[in-house]
């Protein structure tokens, strides 16, 4: 075990958690939301220092990160937990393993062995990803300052339910964060995922104020988040970020529990696509679509195709030195 950071100490044996905008007030014996952080005696303690229980090298594009190092393998991680509860988990079964199934697996995995793992598989990245890295923060923490320190970027792909203060303790080793912006209602937010909305736009904020490189996820849930409404201020909102954010918009598949819900329609997904380059957004994505044109890279200025994609195979690649190969625009990105 390791004693965890950002917490305060209060009296009788309490502590407050302040990792994550959920700001636990945690009783002696006790564990906060994301069920890896727990209250011995006073003190907390993450329990999921060292316990890693997937890893994996994937294409940065399957984050999704279409403008970080495109085309590259990102040496992919996670530990068990997260402080989400979404009915629609993607891998809930070890995202929500420590509250479905009462225990918290994992091997022994050193901060040096993960770093020494993707620079062997020839990765320029280490991804924090599958279930939330801002539960296991103080690992995360550790391995992202060796991985700088070998020349290897960091990425989150996170609900971006994290408070200011990790951001910035962190951000100096953070290099790029794909964020899931799942809905634009508290409603939603409230009650498919138990959080708050207004905690996840504030980190975007403050990562675009880093200078972290940030791309967008929105999971379109048929009857849920589909509006024309919401889909308008979804794009509005990335916009007033930066024009150059670049918004993934994903295929719903029934998953966990919402096996009852209908995949979404790719009329739904050409519609969102559209919305947001109405809204003056860069480059717009449909996802879990392959073959779609949606995947692919335009240039803004002059509409010519910069990256084929399938899947998340690059087939064609036209940006040199961060310029369109037509029009010399600048394409927008990192080691592009």
């Amino acid at each position: 075990m390791k004693e965890a950071m950002l917490y305060q100490k209060m009296p009788d044996r309490k502590v407050h958690c302040r990792l994550c905008n959920h700001y636990c007030q945690i009783a002696d014996g006790q564990r906060g939301i994301c069920g890896v952080r727990e209250n011995r005696g006073g003190t907390l303690y993450t329990l999921v220092y060292r316990r890693l229980i997937s890893r994996h090298v994937d294409p940065i594009e399957k984050k999704p990160m279409f403008h970080f190092a495109p085309g590259t393998g990102s040496f992919s991680i996670a530990t068990v937990g997260c402080n989400f509860r979404c009915d629609f988990c993607q891998n809930y079964e070890i995202s929500q393993m420590p509250r479905d199934q009462k225990r918290i697996g994992g091997e022994d995995i050193s901060p040096e062995e993960i770093v020494a793992g993707a620079k062997k598989m020839g990765c320029r990245t280490i991804a924090y990803t599958y279930t939330e890295p801002t539960i296991y923060f103080e690992y995360a923490y550790d391995i992202a300052q060796l991985a700088t320190r070998e020349g290897l970027k960091n990425i989150f792909v996170t609900n971006g339910y994290m408070t200011e203060e990790a951001l910035r303790t962190i951000h100096p080793h953070l290099h790029g964060a794909n964020v899931d912006l799942k809905s634009f209602q508290e409603g939603f937010y409230q009650k498919h995922c138990g959080a708050k909305l207004q905690g996840v736009l504030h980190s975007l904020k403050v990562m675009k104020t880093l200078g972290v490189w940030v791309e967008i996820t929105t999971l379109i849930i048929p009857g849920l988040n589909d509006t024309e409404e919401e889909l308008q201020n979804i794009a509005r909102f990335i916009f007033s970020l930066g024009e150059e954010t670049p918004w993934h918009i994903s295929r719903f598949h029934p998953m966990y529990k919402m096996l009852d819900c209908s995949p979404t329609s790719i009329r739904i997904l050409e519609r969102a696509r559209t919305i947001g380059l109405e809204n003056g957004l860069r480059y717009v994505y449909t996802g879990n679509v392959p073959g779609d044109v949606g995947e692919d890279t335009f240039c803004y200025h002059c509409g010519k195709l910069l990256v084929d994609r399938w899947g998340f195979q690059i087939l064609k690649y036209q940006v040199k030195g961060n310029k369109c190969h037509n029009c010399g625009s600048t394409i927008d990105g990192v080691d592009l």
